[in-house]
């Protein structure tokens, strides 16, 4: 595996973190948002991941992993709306948005699971960038011992 891989590699984990940070902040920040442009409330937003590049089938990719395969990175594979996760209903007849027995649908958005994920995705976002770092410093390294 070359230096510049392992720059392209941890680069993507950095640039897919960034972009899962983005939406859990956007989860977070329509927590109590009853009624989007569609007139429904906010459901919560989740990210999936794929690996680059992996429309190899798994005997190659086995095949490939004995000869030193290593990846390409990661991908944003999609944004999907969190359908499984039922909205909260709360009574607040003196809402604008209460139905007629006083009931209001709220997201679906848990702001303890939205914290845990946000702290996963920088947690993840710490460790490409630590590992990028090393890279880099291992490539430097190289440089001043071929300049010697």
């Amino acid at each position: 595996m070359s230096i510049f891989s392992s720059f392209n590699i941890n680069s993507s984990g950095l640039t897919a973190q960034r972009y899962r940070m983005d939406i859990i902040s956007q989860n977070i920040a329509n927590a109590n948002t009853t009624r989007t442009a569609d007139g429904t409330p906010y459901r919560r937003k989740v990210v999936t991941f794929a690996e680059k590049n992996s429309h190899t089938p798994f005997s190659r990719v086995l095949k490939l992993s004995r000869d030193k395969y290593s990846g390409d990175g990661v991908k944003v594979d999609g944004v999907h709306e969190d359908m499984e996760t039922d909205l909260t209903m709360v009574y607040d007849p003196s809402h604008p948005d209460a139905d007629e027995n006083g009931y209001v649908m709220y997201p679906n958005v848990n702001i303890i699971t939205e914290m845990t994920n946000m702290i996963d995705a920088s947690r993840a976002y710490e460790a490409n960038s630590t590992a990028f770092n090393a890279s880099k410093a291992m490539a430097m390294k190289g440089l001043e011992i071929g300049k010697a």
